[in-house]
């Protein structure tokens, strides 16, 4: 057949930059271009007639001449070892990938396989580099954010030392000018991660960084007022920076599994009571909070902590998207196996295209990217609920606002 039609065939072959090379049913090599000599580094000659085999490491022969069968049968055009690598072996014995299509046909009743292949050495390696860049990538990102918590830990020490001598408020200054400086450096690094701490701690830190230099001016007994309103000012910040911190690591320990629950029995009304007294000193002007009915009777043996996490997150949540002047509706009930919570908002509400990614990691909604946060907290509520068997779920619409229910099971399981 090859002999009748060699001039087509050698025009048709030689025309592509892909190896071509035609197999008969026998696994035999009939027919082969240029592209496919030089790839192999068999002349045209030495090719024809040569068991397919010849072409393929050894470690592939097996079960190789029965694949090559139930696709000769199958008679379609597919490409072949998708989702694992595939790899060709040169006449002097050396190993290369390759990305290899298989198209069969038939001529006067014979049927063949064409294999277009194509060395993809240079793919390989360019993807190796790549994965090498990343991993350089995440060493460095590593290392950043640990000098950064380093820096903000002696922030936090410094800081419960302020009362005591303005020689320590001088220590803290230094340490804060370390830690923007520190904060400055994250910049260079083009992740979304990196820019995402750049983003939520620089503002915090120039507070307290201007605070730490106002108080080194009030050195007058009578200007104690003036120095408690910037320790706390500073105080406050460290603690946003803590908490953004301890985000951060929850998440950490969320992918390593690294999570020890403590479950305990406690009553309902002491977590509501707490998470309600902090959020009623975080409510706008006119804002209000709903408190729930029916809850001095609830108990739960759960992790006491992880509650006060998730109810927290959701009214923190609640007053920070939602405008002056609104109401903020929480709703508790209990039945044999869960408690279920819920908590209503008049807020900015959640653009529909955005629902579907709200629980992912740092995923901000397009109408609340000027405002404050990290983006992890709904993610790190979630990962904590399903840990413990229960489940967190919403519903929203974009100016309207926002409903929030989770639950968790009345015992720890």
């Amino acid at each position: 057949m090859f002999n009748k039609e060699k001039e087509f065939f050698s025009v048709l072959f030689e025309a592509v930059s892909e190896g071509v090379i035609v197999v008969n049913t026998a696994q035999k090599i009939v027919a082969s271009n240029k592209s496919a000599e030089t790839m192999f580094n068999y002349s045209k000659k030495e090719l024809e007639g040569l068991p397919l085999l010849n072409l393929i490491p050894r470690d592939y022969h097996q079960n190789h001449e029965s694949h090559v069968s139930k696709f000769m049968k199958n008679n379609q055009t597919r490409q072949m070892g998708v989702g694992r690598d595939l790899y060709g072996v040169k006449k002097c014995g050396n190993i290369f990938p390759v990305e290899v299509g298989l198209n069969p046909f038939t001529v006067e009743g014979e049927t063949y396989v064409m294999a277009l292949a194509v060395d993809i050495t240079l793919r390989k390696q360019q993807q190796d580099q790549i994965y090498e860049l990343n991993a350089q990538l995440e060493q460095k990102v590593a290392e950043r954010t640990q000098e950064l918590s380093d820096a903000i830990q002696q922030l936090k020490t410094v800081n419960t030392e302020l009362d005591d001598e303005n020689k320590k408020r001088l220590v803290a200054e230094q340490n804060a000018k370390e830690a923007l400086q520190k904060e400055k450096e994250l910049n260079e690094l083009k992740t979304k991660f990196l820019s995402l701490v750049s983003h939520e701690f620089k503002t915090p830190l120039s507070g307290i960084l201007t605070s730490a230099m106002l108080l080194s001016k009030y050195k007058l007994s009578e200007q104690q007022e003036k120095r408690d309103k910037h320790i706390k000012t500073i105080t406050d910040k460290v603690h946003y920076l803590n908490n953004i911190l301890n985000d951060f690591l929850s998440v950490e320990k969320l992918e390593r599994g690294k999570i020890s629950y403590k479950p305990s029995h406690f009553k309902l009304s002491k977590v509501v009571n707490e998470v309600v007294y902090n959020a009623n000193m975080m409510l706008k002007e006119g804002q209000r909070i709903n408190y729930p009915d029916n809850i001095d009777g609830i108990s739960l043996y759960q992790d006491e902590k992880i509650v006060e996490l998730a109810l927290s997150n959701l009214l923190y949540n609640a007053i920070k998207y939602s405008s002056e002047n609104t109401l903020i509706d929480v709703f508790i009930h209990q039945n044999e196996e869960n408690t279920h919570f819920t908590v209503k908002d008049n807020g900015i509400g959640i653009p529909e295209n955005d629902q579907k990614n709200i629980f992912k990691r740092y995923f901000r909604a397009e109408n609340a990217l000027l405002t404050q946060g990290t983006g992890i907290g709904l993610n790190i509520v979630k990962h904590h609920l399903e840990n413990l068997k229960g489940d967190i779920s919403f519903s929203s619409k974009e100016g309207e606002g926002s409903t929030f229910e989770f639950f968790v099971p009345n015992k720890y399981q």
